[in-house]
This record gives C-alpha cells, sequence and structure tokens, in this order.
C-alpha cells in the first residue's frame, strides 16, 4: 500500500512538472510553423535520458561535490520557478531551434525531459524508493506519448479552457511540492 502512495504521489508531481497537458498549445503552435516531430522518438528519447539521469545523476552530482539533499533544495527552488510560471503564466523557453529538430528541441528539451524534470528525478528518489520513482516515470512516459501520438483529439476534449485550468491546478500542486521538498531537505544541510 505504501508502495502504491508513493507511486501515485511521484506520478503527479512528474506529470505536473512534465506537464505535457501544458504544452499542447506550444506543440500545436510548432505544428502550425512546419516543425515535425516523432511521438516515439521523443518518447523513447525522453525516457532514456530521465533514467540516465535517475541512476548516474548522484554520481555526477558527486563528481562536483553535491549530494542529494543540496540537489533537493535546488531543484526545489526550480519546482518553484517553474510552478511560478505556471501559475502566472510566463513563459522562460523560447522556440528558437532548427525546423527540423523539434523532436529533440524543444519537445525531448526543455518540454518533457528538461532541467525541472531531472532535478525533479533526483529529489524525487532523495523521498521514495527507486522502484515507485521507477514505475511513476514510466506512467508518465505512457501519458506523454498518448498525448502527442493524439494531439488533435486531446486538445479538442479537453479546450482551451481545460488546458488553461490543468496548467494553473498543476501549478499550484507543484507549488506545495516544493515547499515540501525545501523543508525535508533544508534541516538536513543546515546541521
Amino acid at each position: 500500500m505504501n508502495h502504491l502512495r508513493e507511486i501515485a504521489s511521484a506520478f503527479v508531481v512528474l506529470f505536473a512538472i512534465i506537464d505535457i497537458t501544458g504544452s499542447i498549445p506550444i506543440v500545436l503552435s510548432l505544428k502550425a510553423k512546419g516543425r515535425t516531430f516523432k511521438p516515439g522518438l521523443a518518447t523513447i528519447i525522453s525516457t532514456a535520458l530521465i533514467f540516465l539521469f535517475l541512476f548516474l545523476g548522484e554520481a555526477v552530482l558527486g563528481l562536483f561535490g553535491v549530494n542529494v539533499s543540496s540537489f533537493a533544495v535546488a531543484g526545489a527552488l526550480v519546482i518553484f520557478v517553474i510552478a511560478v510560471e505556471m501559475i502566472f503564466g510566463i513563459e522562460v523557453f523560447k522556440d528558437d531551434g532548427p525546423a527540423d529538430a523539434a523532436t529533440i528541441i524543444p519537445l525531448v528539451f526543455p518540454l518533457i525531459a528538461g532541467a525541472g524534470t531531472l532535478t525533479t528525478v533526483l529529489s524525487l528518489r532523495a523521498e521514495y524508493s527507486l522502484l515507485s520513482v521507477s514505475v511513476a516515470i514510466l506512467l508518465n512516459m505512457g501519458v506523454v506519448y498518448l498525448v502527442l501520438k493524439y494531439m488533435p483529439w486531446v486538445e479538442k476534449i479537453l479546450g482551451k479552457g481545460g488546458i488553461y485550468i490543468l496548467r494553473k491546478f498543476f501549478g499550484i500542486i507543484l507549488l506545495a511540492m516544493a515547499v515540501k521538498l525545501f523543508a525535508s531537505n533544508i534541516s538536513g544541510l543546515i546541521h
């Protein structure tokens, strides 16, 4: 039962940070500009990148003398900024890549497996079991694939109002998670 709760919590946090539904307008604008992407390839590359960071991120941090708690606090700050971006409608990332690279930039990075997602994965690893985080990642990548594959249908079902509401709702959830991650990891750094 505890694993199911962890999986559900990690899933919601990752779903909010990846925010594939909130990225629908960005993806649709890419299509309108004639930029193409491959849903399957974007999902595979994103999944590989996220798992690579999940397993090797701590070793990479060790090279720089940073522990997981420090990274979790930094991650909490990044998540906080992303939540503020979602809630107040501030756009941080610009769409300035070449037309034939839309699958990788901006779709894989920064929209799906961006700094916020990678930071969140390590932050979640500090909070939950590796199995729970792994399952949550796979479930989220399934959702990402389905949304990208059926983009016009998803947009039609949710509508502009639905996408707007989801983005704001998950922005609030992320804000709360940022506060929780910060509070649970900052005390270890102060001592």
